[in-house]
């Protein structure tokens, strides 16, 4: 197997829109094409369950 020591990145179409993820030692970045900020996952989150709880928390708050 090829360790991952450097990011990795790679364009993604998501419906209409075209993202950006870069995959890296620290985790996994999804940023809309042409901009700076989107979403970030740890690895340790992503394993751990964070992931999930926050994807949770989140989906119990907009559905009010």
């Amino acid at each position: 197997m090829t360790p991952l020591d450097k990011p990795l990145k790679r364009e993604v179409q998501i419906g209409d829109a075209t993202w950006s993820l870069t995959i890296d030692p620290a985790g996994l970045k999804l940023v809309p094409k042409g901009k700076r900020k989107g979403l970030e996952l740890s690895w340790e989150a992503l394993v751990s369950g964070d992931a999930a709880l926050a994807v949770a928390l989140r989906a119990s708050l907009e559905g009010k």
